[in-house]
């Protein structure tokens, strides 16, 4: 079967501030394929939250591929930001509900759910919307407020980052899922997967004092989460990473998930319409061998609901 490429169009301010047909179709879905077949990265789009992570998720295999009976899950989205759902500062909750339940129908013995927040916890918990969506699902949402929840850990082939205090959640569970919110974030460029694992640590002062794209990718370094999936049902075009309003919001119903986290934050750049040639830590993880970068060499299926 001839491999299709993400095909790219340009993404202009006018976009931004008016409708969002034309940015919904920056990625190809016309050679989804209906064989079954063993995918690296799946593309979805035009559907809600749920419904594009289960079309995801039963294309990879299904859930229980990743989650084995009696496992302890940690899910980790993007719960930053004391702001509710459409203004896309964080994670769909809707996808996080999806999520955990598929979890727990594999038979996961517990699901738990937490981020570094940058505004008040409580609140960013609350008004999120995840708080609630979590607890409803059946999982266990719990705290990263507190310093003596986190634990140092050694970086062996970190350039610039050494060692890094990580969450207790990340270091005793047993699959890591990563959920990251689709962004425009005005030092990394972009927030996607690997930016979104700054939320497992304590100290994010240091990655930004000591040249921020290398730290994340040496983060990367230490631990791969077993699945990412990139939320961008709405997206933060501008503003990033809190965003002023919902003026800065495009809606455009799309989902990337993948294990490969370096391939899904490559593809995930071009459905915003930059290049990730452009996103420095995307081009070190790939330097560093970390994952692929070249989308051409991946199986993608691409799924329009």
């Amino acid at each position: 079967m001839k491999r299709r490429e993400f095909i790219i169009q340009g993404v202009s301010a006018g976009l931004v501030a008016g409708a969002a047909g034309g940015i919904g179709n920056l990625v190809d879905f016309a050679s989804a394929s209906p064989v079954p077949e063993i995918w690296d990265l799946v593309a979805v789009r035009d559907g809600e939250p749920g419904i594009m992570f289960d079309r995801a998720i039963a294309s990879l295999g299904g859930m229980s591929k990743y989650v084995k009976k009696g496992q302890k899950v940690v899910v980790k989205p993007n719960i930053g930001w004391d702001v509710p759902p459409e203004r896309a500062g964080n994670t769909n909750p809707g996808l996080v509900a999806r999520i955990i339940r598929h979890c727990l129908d594999a038979g996961a013995s517990d699901v738990y759910v937490f981020d570094n927040t940058c505004d008040e916890w409580n609140l960013c918990y609350k008004n999120s919307g995840i708080e609630k969506a979590v607890k409803d699902a059946g999982g266990k949402i719990v705290p990263g407020n507190t310093e003596g929840y986190y634990q140092t850990v050694k970086i062996p082939r970190g350039r610039k980052l050494k060692e890094a205090k990580v969450h207790e959640l990340i270091l005793t569970s047993d699959v890591f899922i990563n959920v990251p919110v689709l962004k425009h974030h005005s030092s990394a460029s972009l927030s996607l997967a690997m930016k979104n694992l700054m939320g497992v640590v304590w100290d994010r002062g240091y990655w930004h004092r000591n040249d921020l794209h290398q730290c994340i990718a040496d983060f990367v370094s230490w631990r791969k989460p077993t699945l990412n999936v990139i939320d961008g049902y709405r997206v933060m075009m501008r503003n990033g990473p809190r965003g002023v309003s919902t003026a800065d919001v495009v809606t455009m119903k799309q989902m990337i998930v993948s294990a490969d986290i370096v391939a899904a934050d490559t593809a995930a750049t071009k459905i915003f319409g930059s290049n990730p040639e452009d996103i420095r830590h995307i081009m070190i993880a790939g330097e560093m061998k970390l994952g692929i970068t070249a989308l051409d060499k991946l199986k993608i299926n691409r799924i329009k609901i």
